[in-house]
């Protein structure tokens, strides 16, 4: 008898099919097939790596605006330290009635280098009288009838700061309201 090869006839086709146990012929896709898969992959990789340089380019822009904020708004802190000593100097002055001649030249001479550290380091003094009541600078005590345009400012009672832009301290103010017409 002879051996049995991999495939039998079948006897109503007479054609030959799979051995069972045995694998199903590969079909390979066609050429076109593989380049549409290829350049459709090759597509979705160029979208993801733009998605990505703009991603990076957006962090690295980011990066560069937050060091220049830390840059120009590190003396923060002690600016708003240096107000307070400010405040004691200016009010030692108002005080000269019994002050030696010698101590207010010394307190004045101090009033002024504060000052110019101040200017050299972009920090203003906010002294709104007259202006109109703004509350991102200005925080108002009270109100007071007036004369002046509603929502002006009458009164400082403690001038504010600014560090370029940023409010170290608002203004303490006294806000204008119209007088009532019952007087």
């Amino acid at each position: 008898m002879s051996e049995q090869q991999d495939t039998t006839a079948t006897p109503e086709t007479g054609t030959t099919g799979p051995v069972p146990g045995g694998t199903e012929p590969e079909v390979m896709p066609s050429l076109q097939e593989s380049l549409r898969k290829a350049e459709l992959q090759a597509a979705e990789h160029y979208d993801a790596w733009l998605r990505a340089k703009a991603d990076a380019e957006n962090i690295r822009k980011r990066a560069q605006e937050d060091i220049a904020k830390a840059h120009k708004y590190a003396i923060d802190s002690f600016a708003t330290e240096l107000i307070a000593v400010r405040d004691s100097l200016e009010a030692a002055l108002t005080a000269q009635a019994d002050m030696p001649e010698a101590v207010k030249t010394g307190v004045e001479l101090t009033l002024r280098q504060l000052t110019s550290v101040f200017e050299r380091f972009s920090v203003r003094e906010v002294n709104p009288v007259g202006e109109k009541f703004d509350p991102h600078r200005h925080q108002a005590m009270t109100t007071v009838p007036s004369d002046a345009a509603p929502n002006t400012v009458v009164q400082v009672f403690q001038k504010g700061y600014l560090l370029h832009d940023r409010v170290l301290r608002p203004a303490l103010v006294a806000v204008a309201v119209a007088k009532s017409s019952e007087s």
